[in-house]
């Protein structure tokens, strides 16, 4: 799956702006010297790099992608709580297991982001997508991917899987629209 850029001297919007806006923190200054050279390095480096990088798909809805960020960091917190109480309490609570999540998605960044909020909320982390990349062949159809979580205290799986696929995966699909 190949992704084009919207605009040829605009490849990766949000890049641009994350390169001026460090830039501008660099030099501690809005002066306009500073914001012309900053919007310069901001539209050059990614078009010079943009031959370099395997495509990727854009942020089409970037509030969504900011509401996104804030559930992670709301079930982050949520799930701490949890597992401390789960680690201080009793050690027969504990119900470990390995989970298989049917995946949606098909391309490798937001694969990538759903591995990476999984493992960054306590009591689960991300073991495997697999099929791999690798082992696509490019033509074929792409067969049915997994990712596969280690859970520290399995309730119901079904559930797991819903929740994981209802507050991670579909909005992933609709802030990359994939």
């Amino acid at each position: 799956m190949r992704f084009k850029p919207k605009y040829r001297w605009l490849p990766t919007p949000y890049r641009s702006m994350l390169l001026l806006i460090v830039w501008l923190l660099l030099n501690q200054s809005v002066e306009a010297v500073h914001v012309f050279f900053g919007i310069i390095l901001a539209l050059l480096i990614p078009m010079l790099t943009l031959r370099f990088r395997d495509p990727q798909p854009l942020i089409e809805r970037p509030l969504l992608a900011l509401r996104y960020i804030l559930r992670v960091f709301a079930d982050i917190i949520t799930a701490n709580a949890q597992v401390a109480v789960l680690i201080l309490g009793p050690k027969r609570r504990l119900n470990p297991a390995f989970v298989r999540v049917p995946l949606d998605l098909q391309h490798e960044l937001p694969i990538t982001i759903l591995a990476s909020t999984v493992s960054m909320t306590p009591g689960t982390v991300s073991a495997e997508i697999y099929p791999s990349a690798e082992l696509l062949v490019p033509g074929e159809p792409l067969p049915q991917r997994w990712l596969l979580i280690h859970v520290l205290n399995m309730g119901d799986e079904a559930e797991l899987i819903a929740s994981i696929k209802q507050r991670y995966e579909a909005p992933l699909k609709e802030i990359f629209q994939c």
